[in-house]
């Protein structure tokens, strides 16, 4: 059986070899299907209470053929958009198996969901009031919650931290009267039957993940006392575990999340509660790379610099936020095989006009060489994701692959590359004249 390693410097070399990278198409990225299977297959194996719903969060990476490898993996999904939503019903995933969040939902997206049977969690007490016109208006199959913001505090990335005191997102738990409102609200609404709490992500412990789970769990408790039956039957403990970045390693796991929950959240797994996860990043950033030719080496102030096609257009916030999300980078030469030699401190840098476009400093790797190539790793969640059109580079092309023991590694398209005919078109070609006409 052959490493994620092993995979990865055969998937590079093929990749080279049959021209998906290459001098007319410099840059791609490239996801590892046995590596989203065998998460997906751990995550289910971990959370071993009776009823368990895993969804995925779309947003670490939007794409119609992941979402549907993820259903095959028999996971749902959970979107944040109208977009988002389209994209999990193209890939086919029911209704049943979708949930909404979102702090900016519309009238209209609401009115779609509860049509559909799309579970929905309200994010504010006005959301909360538009559902009761809606709900008295029409039947919907929905289960409808309320997402909850623990406030037990936040992570080493602030942006990223969902569960402090001021939070944008949920309705807060600690502040004055609001324990109240919510036991309040849940005893005016039989058909609230669910409770949502997210406490972060990339830089929250998970320690304080399960401790914002706990509270929400003795919420529901508390609410299920003062109904006198379980009214809240389901807990979505959200998504958010997060992702060593220094090595193959995956650290922490998904069992040790699980043991960790049921270590602190007494109960959790008895099966009174159906439960809901939302993870996104922890499932598939280690299935992926982006492979990038360099296309010049140059040195300045005695540093060496490999300037390559991979820069801020993909990693954006790796070269706006390094400190918070620094990436693994692997050296290759022409050939798509490991480049070998004593490292040097080198730069590697990308495409985009402006001098902090920079995906490693002073990075120790093997000389590269025009020609070369170079992997960033770690990179199948949130990478495909977030373009950012800066110097209007095209969007590269994402590319699945697997390979059994000696065999030529297989690719399939995820995406297409995008065209500068596609790209001349968003940029709105068809309205060339139409400023012009303005007088």
């Amino acid at each position: 059986m052959r490493t994620v390693e092993d995979r990865r410097h055969r998937a590079v070399e093929d990749a080279v070899r049959q021209g998906i990278v290459g001098p007319q198409q410099p840059v791609a990225g490239f996801l590892d299907v046995d590596a989203i299977r065998d998460a997906a297959r751990t995550l289910r194996e971990a959370f071993r209470a009776p009823r368990v719903l895993h969804t995925f969060a779309v947003k670490a990476a939007p794409l119609v053929p992941v979402l549907r490898l993820l259903a095959d993996e028999g996971l749902g999904c959970e979107v944040a958009s109208p977009g988002e939503l389209a994209l999990a019903r193209a890939a086919g995933t029911s209704p049943a198996r979708t949930v909404l969040d979102s702090p900016a939902k519309t009238g209209a997206e609401l009115r779609e969901a509860l049509a559909l049977g799309i579970a929905v969690n309200a994010d504010s007490r006005e959301e909360l009031a538009r559902l009761d016109a809606l709900v008295q208006s029409a039947p919907t199959s929905s289960t409808l919650g309320l997402r909850v913001n623990p406030q037990v505090g936040g992570g080493s990335i602030g942006a990223l931290s969902t569960a402090t005191a001021t939070s944008k997102f949920g309705i807060a738990l600690r502040d004055e009267g609001a324990r109240a409102w919510l036991l309040r609200a849940c005893a005016e609404r039989p058909w609230l039957t669910r409770l949502h709490a997210h406490v972060g992500s990339q830089g929250c412990p998970p320690e304080l993940m399960a401790e914002g789970v706990r509270a929400v769990y003795e919420l529901a408790e508390e609410v299920n006392a003062a109904a006198g039956r379980q009214q809240i039957a389901t807990l979505d403990i959200g998504g958010g575990l997060p992702v060593n970045f220094s090595s193959d390693e995956v650290t922490p796991t998904f069992h040790d999340y699980a043991r960790l929950l049921a270590g602190t959240v007494h109960g959790l797994f008895d099966g009174r509660y159906g439960l809901v996860t939302e993870f996104g990043r922890s499932l598939l950033a280690k299935s992926g790379m982006v492979l990038a030719r360099v296309e010049y080496t140059k040195s300045a102030g005695g540093r060496r610099i490999a300037v390559t096609h991979a820069g801020a257009q993909l990693a954006v916030r790796t070269v706006f936020a390094p400190e918070s999300w620094p990436l693994r980078v692997a050296a290759y030469d022409a050939q798509g095989r490991p480049r070998t030699g004593p490292a040097v401190a080198q730069d590697v840098a990308g495409p985009c006009c402006f001098a902090g476009d920079l995906v490693a400093v002073d990075r120790p790797l093997p000389p590269l060489e025009a020609g070369d190539h170079v992997a960033l790793l770690d990179t199948g969640a949130y990478y495909f994701a977030h373009h950012y059109a800066y110097n209007s580079l095209p969007r590269p092309g994402v590319y699945g692959y697997t390979a059994a023991e000696g065999e030529t590694t297989r690719f399939v398209t995820v995406r297409s590359p995008q065209t500068l005919a596609e790209l001349v078109a968003e940029g709105g070609a068809a309205h060339a004249a139409d400023l012009t006409a303005l007088r």
